[in-house]
């Protein structure tokens, strides 16, 4: 197994000790400073409530922080692709969720190869179903290799995606992962995605009740089968203190809280939640200037729109911009307030993107600061190891 990224081009590693003003754009930076305080209040948060935490890799794509959030006390990662899977695995990873279904044999097959990896290593490998024919796949992948998979049986509880419906449901499928000795029973995945980005803190909390209702329905019907559940895990950066909260799960999967986006900040903040701060941004500078607008180099291309445009990041108070779109290459920038003061040739900006995840896979390396966005220096290239691992 190899990672997928490039190495870092003689260009990008001569930045290290430079000041950020030295960065070419646009560029994808991550304030490490901030990124670390993040993790240290997660820390915090999943040890004063007890909870394991398990960050989602989908989040960075990178082996180095991959490893960072274990040495800050994570039980393990999180991943949505046997690709991210492998490629984290072949950094020295070595307890993997992938949080989700995997059908096709081709890849089946690779799911065995890597949990007998991990297995040798003294790691482990998990996924998820939410199918009978699931489960009997996994089980035929798995001929042939002695290790063992541990296996979640997901149940929707809102999301409105993958999942088996709460309930009776899932026992069917428990009780067809007990017939395999190469299958072990975990727990149940219950996440809850659409929530994360309700804006209201009362719009949260209820979808979460409900959630924690629907959980708390399976474990019933588990239980007067006879059957125990091990482990709940879900929840993600929007909701996590209401997961936390329940009595009823039991492990963490949020991955934005790290780097947070523009989207997230939009978010109603609970005050139970810790603060989480903003530590991704790109890069960009004005390579035009009219009498109202400007332009900026970092497009679509390097940054996602799913989650809705990025945001400027404003340094000097009064000086608020607008992004528009301008295309893949061009941003367009203009004063938020009337006779506001638009930025010059060739001035550097930070934007905030609106979605952090699918930035991040656009880009080969983030370039890690110290010391803050203007002032601060660059401390190291960190590779986006996954990047591209769609399968």
């Amino acid at each position: 197994m190899k990672a997928l990224t490039k190495a870092p081009p003689e260009s990008l590693l001569r930045l290290k000790g430079q000041r950020t003003d030295a960065i070419d754009t646009p560029a994808l930076v991550v304030d490490l400073d901030a990124m670390d305080r993040n993790i240290q209040r997660l820390a915090e948060f999943a040890a004063k409530h007890q909870m394991l935490w398990r960050p989602h890799a989908k989040t960075h794509k990178s082996i180095n922080l991959a490893h960072r959030l274990l040495a800050a006390g994570a039980c393990g990662i999180c991943v949505q692709k046997t690709g991210e899977a492998e490629a984290l695995a072949a950094g020295g990873i070595d307890d993997i969720y992938i949080s989700n279904e995997v059908i096709a044999p081709a890849k089946l097959a690779r799911v065995a190869q890597l949990a007998q990896t991990l297995s040798e290593r003294g790691g482990r490998l998990s996924i998820c179903v939410d199918s009978r024919e699931g489960i009997e796949r996994l089980a035929q992948a798995l001929q042939g290799h002695p290790a063992r998979l541990r296996v979640f049986v997901e149940i929707d509880v809102g999301q409105g995606r993958c999942g088996v419906l709460p309930g009776s449901a899932a026992v069917s499928l428990v009780q067809d992962i007990q017939r395999h000795a190469s299958l072990e029973f975990g727990g149940l995945q219950a996440y809850h995605g659409k929530a994360q980005h309700l804006r209201g803190v009362a719009e949260r909390r209820e979808a979460i009740a409900e959630a924690v209702q629907a959980v708390h329905r399976t474990c019933e019907a588990l239980q007067a089968a006879g059957l125990q559940t091990p482990l709940i895990t879900g929840a993600g950066t929007g909701t996590l203190v209401l997961e936390a909260a329940s009595g009823v799960y039991g492990e963490l999967q949020a991955g934005s809280f790290m780097f947070m986006d523009a989207d997230y900040a939009s978010n109603e903040r609970d005050p139970a939640q810790p603060h989480f701060e903003q530590a991704l941004f790109v890069k960009t500078q004005v390579i035009s200037a009219s009498l109202d607008h400007a332009v900026c180099d970092a497009g679509h291309k390097s940054h996602a729109i799913d989650s809705g445009l990025p945001q400027v990041l404003c340094l000097v108070a009064g000086h608020e911009l607008d992004y528009a779109n301008g295309g893949d290459e061009h941003g367009l920038l203009r004063a938020a307030r009337p006779g506001g003061p638009l930025p010059q040739l060739g001035q550097f900006l930070w934007l905030i993107p609106g979605h952090c995840d699918p930035t991040v896979n656009l880009h080969d390396h983030l370039i890690g600061v110290r010391g803050g966005l203007v002032e601060g220096v660059v401390d190291c290239i960190i590779d986006v190891d996954a990047r591209g691992a769609l399968t």
